[in-house]
């Protein structure tokens, strides 16, 4: 009852959730979760407790895993989903197992529903001296937190602060059977390394070794949290107004940056990019540097793991997806009075009536010509000069030939139609993969 009464005070967050989903692997520590949750549902009012299992198939010995799961969700009147996944080889099999897994989970939830996995507080210890040892910062060390968002619901660790020791006792006690992982003995991977070899020569000197470590994680949690607010304020700052509002693009000022510290620069980029893209390590931050104190006419780059991040007009611009590769050109417009889908750039429209003739978009490759309503014939590329248009958004910005003279350019005011203003070329340019901006 000890158990079930503590377990009952974590869940208390997640019991308005539509359903619970349990990460069911079969041994020791989701079954112990699984066996709780369904006592705790005979006698409290819980969301529809469900389970999930998911197999890798990475070694023989997981074969029969499915089986065993599906016996003892029978046997407790849980229904079982088993799923099967594709994990990619790698550097890391233990990194790849893990994202095919989450990226299943995810597409079980619903819209706020609970996924409750079993980690503990041993876990948690083993997460943060395995971070510690890889040189992480206070996000890291925070270690994993007790919810996240996953998919269309949440994520929930509600034994982050039961021990190991104590989810085995229940287990033998209560006679439950769980099915044990070869892998968990092999102490060339490095979690089982620090698990079988160093905790052990740890708790002999310090006992309270994992007690310590998990509440070290919690205190790095909340200064993680403390840093999180102030990079909030700093890129509320740091938001601003951008000239072209039709780039929904993440964008930054960079001089509201640049008048930060350093140490404050970092914080609030590492948050922004969170999201974005995976960290760089503390090596490649010059090329952030690089970025803000770049010449004004200069072009850097910053290349990151999913995206770059360019500067232009003032502002830092996080580029992914499409914007990494160069669109279709040459397109005929057969029907106008349509959008115009383009390849790896978005959608076209004519907002009013077409002009005449027959319609092609292109887009810059120079020496265009655009007459301009009393200035006569003005150089393409002078025209974007003026119009300050960001230099990564140039070689993509729509053409409009009608009979194969330049018509309009999309989105740029006097540029983008006739004077009478009886029609304007408006593009919607495509998102980021992300789709966020601040």
């Amino acid at each position: 009852m000890f158990l079930e009464s503590r377990l009952l005070t974590a869940l208390a967050p997640w019991r308005p959730a539509p359903a619970w989903h349990v990460a069911y692997s079969g041994g020791l520590d989701s079954t112990v979760l699984l066996h709780l949750l369904v006592r705790l549902a005979r006698r409290e009012a819980l969301p529809p407790i469900s389970a999930i299992h998911i197999h890798h198939g990475l070694q023989p010995a997981a074969d029969a895993w499915p089986e065993h799961c599906r016996r003892v969700c029978d046997e407790l009147g849980v229904p079982l989903k088993l799923l099967r996944v594709k994990v990619d080889s790698g550097p890391s099999l233990e990194r790849a197992a893990r994202e095919a897994r989450y990226a299943a989970f995810s597409r079980q939830l619903g819209v706020g529903d609970v996924l409750l996995s079993a980690q503990h507080r041993d876990d948690q210890a083993e997460t943060l001296l395995f971070r510690l040892l890889r040189g992480a910062g206070v996000r890291g060390l925070a270690g994993m937190p007790e919810s996240r968002a996953l998919g269309a619901g949440l994520l929930a660790r509600p034994f982050l602060q039961f021990s190991r020791a104590e989810l085995e006792a229940f287990a033998r006690t209560e006679g439950l059977a769980w099915v044990e992982d070869p892998s968990n003995a092999d102490t060339s991977l490095a979690r089982n390394f620090l698990r079988h070899d160093v905790f052990p020569v740890l708790q002999a000197r310090w006992p309270k070794a994992v007690e310590c470590l998990a509440r070290s994680a919690e205190h790095m949690a909340e200064a993680e949290s403390l840093l999180g607010e102030l990079a909030r304020a700093d890129l509320d700052r740091a938001s601003g107004i951008s000239e072209f509002p039709w780039l929904m693009l993440p964008s930054l000022e960079v001089q509201s940056l640049a008048s930060l510290s350093p140490a404050r620069q970092r914080n609030a980029l590492r948050f922004w990019l969170a999201p974005l893209t995976s960290l760089p390590d503390s090596d490649h931050w010059a090329g952030w540097e690089d970025l803000r104190d770049a010449a004004v006419d200069a072009r850097p780059v910053w290349r990151l793991a999913r995206g770059e991040l360019q500067r232009a007009d003032g502002r830092l611009w996080w580029l992914s997806g499409d914007w990494l590769a160069a669109p279709v050109s040459n397109l005929t417009w057969p029907d106008p009075g349509r959008p115009l889908e383009l390849p790896g750039n978005g959608r076209l429209e004519i907002h009013g009536t077409p002009p005449a003739g027959m319609l092609e978009v292109r887009y810059r490759q120079g020496g265009e010509m655009l007459t301009v309503a009393g200035r006569g014939r003005r150089d393409l590329k002078r025209l974007l000069n003026e119009s300050r248009v960001p230099a990564f958004v140039r070689g993509r910005l729509p053409l409009l030939l009608a009979d194969g003279d330049l018509q309009a350019i999309a989105n740029l005011p006097g540029l983008d139609g006739p004077p009478a203003g009886n029609w304007r070329l408006r593009w919607t340019p495509p998102t980021n993969d992300q789709g966020l901006s601040w």
